[in-house]
């Protein structure tokens, strides 16, 4: 009696599970794509207001948010991945060091301004070599795959960077946002597979609006720098380098590729990843494991949550000064993204 139950309730059962999935996918897509209008309609309305809305807000958190998240897919023992683990934390160190390193010896007049380009074009061009090596490596460890494709992609890159390094520079800029959409697809396929084919074509209609905010603003005048935070915002978004597009479009571009990228890290993957408080250092493998590390884990994240505390009142204090220590700093999160991303692939 109770097969037949089963079986009689069964189909009813699964028919009402896969509704329930449907309308979740389609709220998520409706979440997607209206923040995402909204997101380009303030970006384009006021775009030097909200870069500093944004990145006074959720620099921070989006930092500490990442920083969990990569803490969250880092193995409890690194087995066979320790030689990849020990190449990617070792380049993350020395590239971000060299990074900073690079505007503190041209403020102390250590080399000449004319310098700049090719000190740029080295640094992109170890970064690139990086990455390959952990694409190789990562490709060892895949059964069935070859990635040696890698290295010429990796040696046209490089030519593209020594024709024009600060170019090369300024497309990491608008690229890297991105990447936390990639981060999501892949998350999504592993916990909500449902939910992967609806998020992919809502990529689709990115580029259309990317396309319309670029056709819009084009017609547009530059926006006012009149004053360092303003001039700041609008040469980070590269108006020396296309001195002929509108300032305006180039900052109303980059600050609605950062909202989607804050968007990901501080909404989306906590919220679809969610498996207890966000501080709870229990859910964390690395930390709940047997031979784990709680403490440590425990410290990071509080020393993370003083990090974002110290952030918000350098930017009450100094915000302009702030924010060019920041983005100049963060260069090490940027970096964390391709060992981990690679580890999801």
């Amino acid at each position: 009696m109770q097969r037949v139950e089963h079986m009689t309730a069964g189909p009813w059962t699964r028919s009402r599970a896969q509704g329930r999935v449907r309308v979740s996918a389609r709220t998520f897509v409706a979440i997607l794509i209206g923040s995402a209008c909204v997101s380009a309609i303030f970006a384009s309305w006021l775009p030097l207001q909200m870069s500093i809305v944004t990145v006074f807000l959720f620099a921070g958190p989006h930092n500490w948010f990442e920083a969990r998240y990569f803490l969250m897919r880092l193995p409890a023992r690194f087995g066979r991945s320790r030689n990849f683990f020990i190449v990617a934390f070792s380049g993350i160190g020395l590239l971000t060091l060299t990074y900073v390193s690079l505007p503190a010896l041209y403020y102390a007049n250590i080399w000449s301004g004319a310098n700049w380009p090719n000190a740029i074009a080295i640094w992109n061009t170890l970064m690139i070599l990086w990455i390959s090596a952990l694409v190789l490596m990562r490709g060892k460890q895949k059964a069935n795959r070859d990635w040696f494709w890698v290295l010429p992609l990796a040696f046209l890159l490089c030519s593209a960077n020594w024709l024009s390094p600060e170019l090369f520079s300024l497309a990491i800029v608008y690229v890297h946002p991105l990447v936390a959409l990639w981060f999501l697809d892949r998350h999504l396929r592993r916990t909500k597979p449902e939910w992967s084919p609806a998020y992919r074509r809502c990529l689709m209609f990115l580029p259309l609006l990317v396309v319309a905010m670029l056709w819009q603003l084009s017609r547009t005048s530059s926006v006012t720098d009149d004053n360092g935070l303003f001039w700041r915002i609008t040469q980070h978004a590269g108006a020396e380098l296309l001195p002929n597009v509108s300032s305006h479009m180039l900052v109303s571009t980059h600050v609605f590729l950062e909202l989607l990228h804050y968007g990901v890290w501080i909404v989306a993957l906590p919220l679809i990843g969610a498996t207890g408080a966000i501080w709870n250092v229990k859910t964390i493998p690395i930390a709940s494991h047997s031979r784990g590390f709680p403490k440590l884990i425990g410290a990071i994240l509080v020393c993370g949550f003083f990090a974002v505390a110290l952030l918000w009142l350098g930017f009450s204090a100094n915000y302009t000064l702030t924010r060019d220590i920041y983005f100049t700093i963060a260069m090490a999160h940027v970096l964390a993204e391709a060992p981990f991303l690679l580890r999801m692939i």
